[in-house]
Formats: C-alpha cells, sequence, structure tokens
C-alpha cells in the first residue's frame, strides 16, 4: 500500500480477506478496502469489489455494499481465482443472490448459476448451498430447502465457511418448529449457537436469526431467562440487519415478532413488525415472507384485542406456561423448575385468573387461542 502497488494489494485482499474477516479482524479488512475506495480503482478490481460488497453487506453497511456491487460487474479478471475458479462470474453470480436485490426467483437462479460455476472445495461453495435452500424456503418449498439446507450445513462446515453453517442451522430449527418437532429444534438452535460464541461470531448481523430461533424454543421449554438474554442479542444486533440482507432482515424479524408474541409482549412486536414494512417496501418481491408477515400482523391485532385490559403475565408465569400442556404435576414440575408444589400452584392459579378461566386445561386452551403456546 504505501507502494500504491494496486495489483499485488488486489491479489493479496483476493487471497486473504475472507479469512482475515472471519477471525475478527474486520477493522483490517476495511482499510484494505478503503484504500481501494480512496484510489478510485474499486471497478477495475471485480474480485476485491466483490469480496468488498459481501462484506458491507455483513456489517450493514447497504449503501456502500449495493455501491461496491455496481463496481464488481463492471471491468474483467484475468487468470484463476484464489479458490480455483477460472471466471469471476461465479463470484458475481454469488454476490447477486446474497444481495437479493431483484426478488426471491432471481436469487435462486442466481445461486444455481453460481453452484454450477463454483469449483469443488471453493471457500463459497457453503454460502452458495445455503443461498439457494434460503431461496427454495422462501419461495414456499419447504420440504426441498430442508434438504438443501442439511447439505449446506455440510458443505460449510468442510470449507470451513462458519456464518453460513450457523445461519443453516438456525433456518432448519425454525423449519423443525413450524412442523412442531421441538426436540430436533433445540438441538439445531444449540448447535448454532454454540458455533456462534467458538468463532467469535457475536457481532455478525446473521446471528440475529441464531438468537431470534434460540429464544422461540428458550420460550417453548419454559426457560425466560434464557430467552430474555437471546432476544436481547438480537435486540443489539437488529439494527445493523437492513435491507443489504433482505431475506435474512425479513427472516429474522418474523422470528422475533413470533417469541414477542409468545410471551405477550405485545409491544416490541409491533415495533418489529413495523421494521419488516419498512424492509418489504424496500424489497417487496420475498416470496412467501410478506404473507407471512400478514399473518402475525393480524395475529397481533387480534391477540390485542383478547388481552385489552388483562393483567399481563409475569416472567415466573410465563416460564410456567409452556410446562401446563405436560402429564406433570405441579410437584413435578415444581422439582423442574425449582419450586415448592406450593409456588407452581399459586403461580398456576394466577395464570388462570390472568386467562379468565377456571382449569388447568382451559387454560391451555385459552393460551394456545390466544397464542401463547403452540397448537
Amino acid at each position: 500500500m504505501d507502494a500504491d502497488d494496486a495489483e499485488l494489494i488486489a491479489r493479496s485482499v483476493e487471497q486473504v480477506a475472507i479469512s482475515v474477516y472471519r477471525s475478527g479482524r474486520l477493522a483490517t479488512v476495511q482499510r484494505w478496502f478503503d484504500w481501494f475506495d480512496d484510489h478510485g480503482l474499486i471497478e477495475q478490481y471485480p474480485a476485491v469489489a466483490i469480496i468488498g460488497a459481501w462484506i458491507h453487506a455483513l456489517v450493514g453497511h447497504a449503501v456502500a455494499a449495493e455501491r461496491w456491487a455496481d463496481a464488481a460487474e463492471l471491468g474483467s479478471y484475468q487468470g484463476t481465482l484464489p479458490d480455483g475458479s477460472a471466471s469471476v462470474d461465479g463470484w458475481r453470480a454469488l454476490l447477486r443472490a446474497k444481495l437479493c436485490r431483484h426478488g426471491v426467483e432471481q436469487m435462486r437462479a442466481d445461486a444455481e448459476s453460481a453452484a454450477a460455476l463454483l469449483p469443488a472445495g471453493s471457500l463459497w461453495r457453503g454460502p452458495a448451498q445455503l443461498l439457494l435452500a434460503i431461496s427454495l424456503l422462501v419461495g414456499g418449498d419447504r420440504e426441498l430447502a430442508d434438504r438443501a439446507l442439511a447439505q449446506a450445513v455440510e458443505v460449510a462446515q468442510d470449507t470451513g465457511a462458519k456464518v453460513a453453517t450457523t445461519v443453516a442451522l438456525a433456518e432448519r430449527a425454525m423449519l423443525a418448529i413450524d412442523r412442531q418437532d421441538w426436540p430436533e429444534a433445540e438441538i439445531l438452535a444449540e448447535r448454532a449457537r454454540q458455533l456462534v460464541a467458538a468463532a467469535h461470531l457475536e457481532h455478525c448481523t446473521t446471528s440475529v436469526l441464531v438468537y431470534a430461533v434460540a429464544a422461540r424454543v428458550a420460550i417453548h421449554r419454559g426457560d425466560a431467562s434464557q430467552a430474555e438474554q437471546d432476544l436481547a442479542r438480537a435486540q443489539q444486533l437488529r439494527p445493523q440487519l437492513n435491507h443489504a440482507l433482505p431475506y435474512h432482515a425479513v427472516q429474522a424479524r418474523l422470528e422475533l415478532v413470533r417469541a414477542y408474541l409468545a410471551l405477550a409482549d405485545l409491544a416490541s412486536a409491533r415495533v418489529v413488525l413495523r421494521e419488516v414494512a419498512d424492509l418489504l417496501h424496500r424489497r417487496p418481491r420475498l416470496g412467501t415472507l410478506p404473507e407471512q408477515a400478514d399473518q402475525l400482523r393480524a395475529q397481533l391485532d387480534n391477540l390485542h384485542a383478547d388481552l385489552n385490559g388483562a393483567s399481563p403475565l409475569t416472567t415466573a408465569e410465563l416460564r410456567l406456561l409452556p410446562l401446563l400442556p405436560t402429564h406433570q404435576s405441579f410437584r413435578e414440575i415444581g422439582q423442574r423448575l425449582h419450586l415448592s408444589p406450593h409456588t407452581v400452584k399459586s403461580q398456576a392459579l394466577s395464570v388462570y385468573r390472568k386467562l379468565g378461566v377456571s382449569s388447568r386445561s382451559q387454560a391451555i386452551q385459552r393460551a394456545r387461542t390466544l397464542g401463547l403456546l403452540a397448537a
């Protein structure tokens, strides 16, 4: 850089930028990209522009990501890329899929092109498989998407793509929740959460989905403390997750809305749904996601009407609620929660009163009607 050797800098950035970013040294990578930007060179080096746009999107720099993506479409590349690609076209297709600026159908086509062009062993194959799977999921083909996500986990793990691995695991956990397979969802969500911690991805915007899904699992098992921690982490990251990655931004927020509805936190659910509306205004062609947003908005309106004037459930009562549908006695529930049977009974009676019912079975039915418990 001191010698202004742009060619050597470009080849070095292409070789190591992703690895350095994955190690958590974002400021170092950003300094390299700033050098190209300051010298007006991003259009001359499409591979550098692709990596720059990718990382700008991951950290929530939407305007910069789009500008670098536009530059990536210009210029030519001579020689073989660091992952063995004979052409830059596979990288370009992958970036287009990542940013999803032209809708989910084009995202799928771009992901398929990238997968066909990228060589075996490329560090980009994990993200390519993940983006293809997400395009299938958002497009409505859930069964095929789940198989593609399972493959994405394997490919991403094999190539060291840890961000892609965590997202694929979270997506699979979300699908497990949808089919009411909570044990599988818990396993997948915990794997994703552990990898986020091990790989130091706590500040990566894509981890919002991991925390949102983990919160839903924690709420279901009655672990209010863990749910609060996961929701707090998601809350910190959420502002950075924007239309640069529109499907991630909307998906993660819809999962957060579902978590807030399960906690009867209508104010938080309403705020997040407003953010979803803004995102969908910018990126409307996101398959089934707009319909999901409409359904949650209707559920929020109904829940607000049903709970109007009712006392909200406390954290302790929300922790107890998912255990009511089990066949465990109050004594057995108390042992699980480390509470006395008397305390459990008092909390249960308080839940009955707040829900306007007089028995455990009625409380379960009422909670399911309100969306506080899964059907």
